[in-house]
C-alpha cells in the first residue's frame, strides 16, 4: 500500500509521459524526478542530520517549486513553503520559526531578505551558480526513509485572522487527498493540472500537487493571473484547476466574450466560492466546479452534496458540530422565519468544531499558544462561526472575529454578505464591524462592482428593502465602493485591515446611512468608479 509521497514518486521514475509543462519547456516524469533526486542529494549533503531536516522555499509557483517539492519527498526531508507575501520581520519570523537549515529562493524574492535576521540560514538562489554546481555534481541520492506519519511539507495558513501559522502536512495525508480527489473527479494521466494557487498553502499542495502526482497527470505551475488564465488554459490544454478564495469572482469581473467556453477546462475543485460565482463561472467557461470546505489543518471537513440548499456549505464528516465556545455545549438547531431569516442567532450560531479531536493535526509548528487556541476541551476549534439546520446542513457565519453587536443584537457577517451578493452589480463583498460612537458596533460593507457596472444609493436602498430575510439592523451603516479589496496570497479578503482602517479611511466612494434612516448619502469620494 502506498502511504507516502516518497513511494508514490519512486513508482513514476521511469515514466516518460509529461510531468511538468512551462512556457519554456516540458519535463517527463523520468526527467523531472531525476532532477528532483539530484537536488535532494545536493541539499542533504549541505545540512546537519542532527538538526530538523527542514529546507525552506521562498519561491514563485514554477517548475523549480514543484521540483523542490518532489526533491523533499524523495530525499525524506521537510520542505517549508514560506508565504511569499510576507515582508520584514513577519517574513523573517516565519523562516526562523520553521527551523530551516537552507532557504531556496528565486530572483523574484531574493531581495525580500535584505537586512533581515533569518538566523544565519544559508540562502540558495535556485537560478544561481552555487545551486547549479551542487546539483550537477551531486552523488546518487541516499534518502532518508519516511513513514506516512512523517511530515512531507510545512504549509502555512492563510493569515486572515492573524499571522500565518505553520502546519505539518504528513505524507499519508497528501496521498489520501490525492486519491480521494482523483476518484471524485475522474482525473487520469491524460489530464493537465493548472497549479496557480500558492504552493505554500494547503489548497495548492493537497488539491493541486497531490492530485497531479497521484494520477500521473501533467502539472502547469504558474502564478495566478486573471488576464493570463484563459490563454493559459488553451495554450497548455488544461483540464483541471484548483482554487481557493476569490479567483472565480476576479475572473468573472472581466467582460464576457462569446468564445469563453472554447477551452479544454473540464473540472475545478476548491473552496470559498459563492454559489452565484460557481454557477456563472460554470456556464461561462463550460466546466464543472466542486466547492468544498476544509481547514488548512485538515481537522474539519464539510462536503457539499447533491441537494445542498442555497447558502449552505454542505454536511460535516463524523464529529463535526457547532458549539458555544463559552459554555462548551452544542448549539441549538437553527430556526428560520417564513422568509428564511435566522431567528435564534444567539442560540444557533457558534464555532465549527470537531468533537472527536483534531484528526491528523497535531499542532502548529513552534507555536504552542496558537495550538492551544485550536485544541481545547478535547476538540478542534476552527475559528469559524456557523449554524446548522434541522437536516444537518451547515451554514457559515464568518470567522469568530466577525461577530457584531448592533443595537444590543448579535449578528454575524457571512449571512449579510450572502444577501448582498444577490445584487447583480456586485462582484465582491466584505461585511465587518466598525465601532459605534455610543456602544457596540455598526455594520460596514466594502464592495467591488462588476466591470462596467454602476450602482446608486437609491438602487442599493431599493434592493435592501426587497430582502425579506435581512434584518433592518443588518442594513450597513457605511458602504464603501472600492476598485479592489486587500487580500491574502490565497485570495481571501483581509477584513482585519478594512476594519482597522475604520469607515472614513481608504479610497473609493463612501456612503453613510444616518441612524434610523433607510437612505444613503455620499460622504466621501476619492478615486473609485461610481
Amino acid at each position: 500500500m502506498i502511504d507516502t509521497v516518497q513511494k508514490l514518486l519512486r513508482g513514476r521514475m521511469e515514466d516518460d509521459s509529461a510531468a511538468v509543462i512551462s512556457a519554456e519547456r516540458s519535463w517527463t516524469w523520468r526527467e523531472y524526478l531525476a532532477e528532483a533526486a539530484a537536488e535532494a542529494s545536493a541539499l542533504l549533503a549541505m545540512i546537519d542530520p542532527d538538526r530538523p531536516l527542514h529546507i525552506g522555499a521562498l519561491l514563485t509557483n514554477s517548475p523549480a517549486y514543484v521540483r523542490s517539492m518532489a526533491a523533499a519527498a524523495l530525499g525524506g526531508y521537510v520542505l517549508c513553503g514560506i508565504n511569499t507575501t510576507r515582508r520584514g520581520e513577519g517574513l523573517a519570523s516565519d523562516i526562523r520559526r520553521s527551523d530551516c537549515q537552507l532557504l531556496l529562493v528565486d530572483p523574484d524574492h531574493a531581495a525580500l531578505l535584505d537586512g533581515l535576521d533569518i538566523g544565519g540560514i544559508t540562502v540558495l538562489d535556485v537560478t544561481g551558480p552555487r545551486y547549479t554546481e551542487s546539483v550537477t555534481a551531486a552523488e546518487p541520492l541516499v534518502p532518508q526513509e519516511v513513514s506516512g506519519t512523517d511530515p512531507f511539507m510545512m504549509i502555512f495558513t492563510s493569515g486572515t485572522s492573524g499571522n500565518p501559522k505553520a502546519v505539518p502536512f504528513v505524507h499519508a495525508m497528501s496521498v489520501m487527498c490525492g486519491m480521494s480527489l482523483v476518484a471524485q473527479m475522474d482525473i487520469t494521466a491524460d489530464d493537465v493540472c493548472y497549479l496557480a494557487m500558492p504552493l505554500f498553502h494547503s489548497n495548492g499542495v493537497a488539491v493541486g500537487f497531490s492530485v497531479a502526482i497521484t494520477a500521473g497527470a501533467a502539472m502547469v505551475p504558474v502564478k495566478f493571473s486573471v488576464s493570463r488564465l484563459l490563454p493559459d488554459l488553451r495554450r497548455f490544454g488544461v483540464t483541471f484547476m484548483n482554487y481557493v478564495g476569490k479567483p472565480l469572482a476576479l475572473v468573472l469581473a472581466t467582460p464576457e466574450q462569446p468564445d469563453d467556453a472554447d477551452n479544454p477546462l473540464r473540472v475545478m475543485y476548491g473552496n470559498e466560492a459563492t454559489e452565484r460565482d460557481i454557477a456563472e463561472f460554470s456556464r461561462r467557461f463550460g466546466c464543472r466546479i466542486i466547492d468544498g470546505f476544509g481547514s488548512s489543518e485538515f481537522a474539519v471537513v464539510v462536503v457539499r452534496e447533491d441537494g445542498t440548499p442555497p447558502g449552505s456549505i454542505g454536511k460535516g464528516w463524523g464529529g463535526v458540530a457547532i458549539y458555544h465556545p463559552d459554555t462548551v455545549t452544542e448549539c441549538a438547531t437553527a430556526v428560520f422565519d417564513d422568509n428564511g431569516a435566522l431567528l435564534n442567532v444567539d442560540d444557533a450560531v457558534g464555532e465549527l468544531v470537531n468533537t472527536t479531536g483534531s484528526g491528523p493535526f497535531t499542532g502548529y509548528y513552534n507555536d504552542p499558544a496558537a495550538t492551544s487556541e485550536r485544541l481545547r476541551h478535547g476538540m478542534y476549534w476552527t475559528g469559524d462561526l456557523a449554524y446548522k439546520d434541522a437536516n444537518d446542513w451547515i451554514y457559515l457565519a464568518g470567522r469568530t472575529s466577525d461577530w457584531m453587536r448592533v443595537d444590543g443584537e448579535n449578528m454575524a457577517a457571512a449571512p449579510i454578505e450572502r444577501i448582498l451578493l444577490r445584487l447583480p452589480q456586485l462582484n465582491q463583498v466584505a461585511v465587518y464591524a466598525v465601532p459605534d460612537e455610543q456602544v457596540g458596533d455598526q455594520v460596514m460593507a466594502a464592495v467591488v462592482l462588476r466591470q462596467g457596472q454602476s450602482l446608486t444609493p437609491e438602487e442599493f436602498e431599493a434592493f435592501l428593502a426587497e430582502q425579506a430575510d435581512l434584518s433592518p439592523k443588518a442594513w450597513p451603516t457605511f458602504v464603501r465602493i472600492n476598485d479592489d479589496l486587500p487580500q491574502t496570497a490565497t485570495n481571501k479578503i483581509l477584513k482585519r485591515e478594512l476594519s482597522a482602517a475604520g469607515p472614513t479611511a481608504g479610497g473609493g466612494v463612501l456612503w453613510q446611512r444616518p441612524a434610523r434612516s433607510t437612505t444613503y448619502q455620499v460622504s466621501a469620494r476619492t478615486s473609485a468608479r461610481a
